[in-house]
């Protein structure tokens, strides 16, 4: 099966060259959205036929496949699709659900690059990032990597003042926002440069497009990531200091965890949030999952969250032995920050949904009053399950107990 994809932007009367006009005059089949059937529905020869791209996805493919049927081998389906259909864009749909299919792309500009050139600002730098039909993770990736320039495509849910009011909780001020609503429609077009503060309580017709950049000449933003965040900056749970992973201990326990080579980490017992934060700071790749019983470490989580920048940890309330879990991505790496003397049966939960390769890790305390001996819960559960141990690992820090690092794999 043939496809020429052909992109166009917003414009009523499109400019296309002439082997693109070609492509349309010799078609019998066209596709595209509503909105660029509105655009180029005079262009069509008389009798086309017009599939509309909408969701399910699957039904628009199921059709594109019965109509080959009636098809010449050399005719394509002539799809219409916005700015460059190679750049998140529907020519790459086509490529995973039919990687048989011929297709013969004509791309437009796409609109961040269309939105920079109204600007006149270089893009060579830009990261790139889609929020449409997408969670927040990848953007809330590039603030915490400190890119000082994010091409941001939205969508209803993701708008600009979504974006910037998320920016502004978790405190990254560096930036300015550019935004350009309509891009290439001669009578709708708008271009705006806002700070966050006032991105964040304005409205924006759709279709519009976000570049978010730093002050002035700045390359990246401020916002420094400190290898080790400080105990003394984390909010405590009641106050009590000892309620924390202290951080070289921290910083041991992601080492043990294996995280640069994890996908997703889940933290049983967050208690301040401190491995979750730290763990999304110095590795923004990850997905984190963290488990609390106590109900009042959830507004002490997200307070950590807000401080130090760290969005996009789930937070999960409640008995980790009753949770459902069927919705969450399976973890490669989990932490066991508190378990209430039940051990064995969290463990024996977790590898209900740990990847084959994934790893458990606990830091098991050694205090006199501890009437609880973690270190044998640890052992006994391990031998119980047929879990493999690594070598522990012994470290005390200043005057408080000694500390071992225990991990275990299937």
């Amino acid at each position: 099966m043939r496809f020429v994809v052909i992109g166009i932007t917003d414009s009523p009367r499109p400019f296309f060259p002439p082997e693109v006009h070609d492509a349309i005059r010799g078609g019998r089949v066209f596709s595209g959205g509503r909105r660029h059937h509105e655009i180029v529905a005079r262009l069509l020869p008389a009798g086309a036929e017009w599939i509309d791209i909408s969701v399910p996805l699957d039904d628009v493919f199921r059709r594109y496949r019965a109509i080959a049927q009636t098809l010449t081998p050399d005719t394509p389906v002539v799809v219409f699709a916005s700015g460059d259909p190679l750049f998140f864009g529907f020519a790459n749909t086509i490529r995973r659900k039919m990687p048989e299919a011929e297709i013969i792309v004509y791309p437009a500009f796409n609109s961040l690059q269309m939105l920079a050139h109204r600007l006149l600002m270089p893009y060579h730098d830009m990261h790139i990032v889609s929020l449409t039909g997408r969670p927040w993770p990848a953007f809330d990736r590039a603030l915490i990597e400190g890119y000082g320039k994010i091409g941001v495509l939205t969508d209803r849910e993701h708008t600009p003042a979504a974006i910037a009011r998320r920016m502004l909780e978790y405190g990254y001020m560096d930036y300015d926002m550019s935004i350009g609503e309509h891009l290439g429609h001669p009578e709708y077009e708008q271009v705006r440069t806002l700070s966050l503060d006032e991105a964040a309580s304005q409205t924006f017709s759709h279709p519009n497009c976000v570049i978010v950049h730093t002050h002035g000449n700045q390359m990246s933003a401020k916002r420094q990531r400190r290898f080790g965040i400080p105990d003394t900056q984390f909010a405590l749970l009641d106050g009590r200091e000892r309620m924390i992973t202290k951080m070289p201990i921290r910083l041991l326990t992601l080492q043990a965890l294996d995280l640069p080579r994890s996908q997703v980490l889940w933290d049983i017992g967050f208690c301040t949030g401190s491995v979750s934060v730290e763990a999304r700071l110095q590795f923004p790749h990850l997905t984190i999952e963290a488990f609390e019983v106590r109900p009042d470490c959830e507004a002490i989580m997200h307070k950590n969250m807000r401080r130090h920048g760290a969005p996009g940890i789930g937070v999960h309330i409640g008995d980790f032995l009753t949770a459902n879990l069927a919705a969450l991505p399976a973890p490669d790496a989990v932490f066991i920050g508190g378990h209430g003397g039940r051990l064995a049966d969290i463990m024996r939960r977790v590898l209900t949904v740990l990847t084959p390769d994934g790893c458990m890790v606990m830091n098991s305390v050694k205090a006199p009053k501890v009437t609880t001996d973690s270190l044998q819960l640890w052992n006994d559960a391990c031998r119980e399950l047929g879990l493999r141990q690594e070598s522990p690992l012994y470290i005390q820090c200043n005057e408080h107990h000694p500390i071992t690092i225990l991990k275990c794999k299937r």
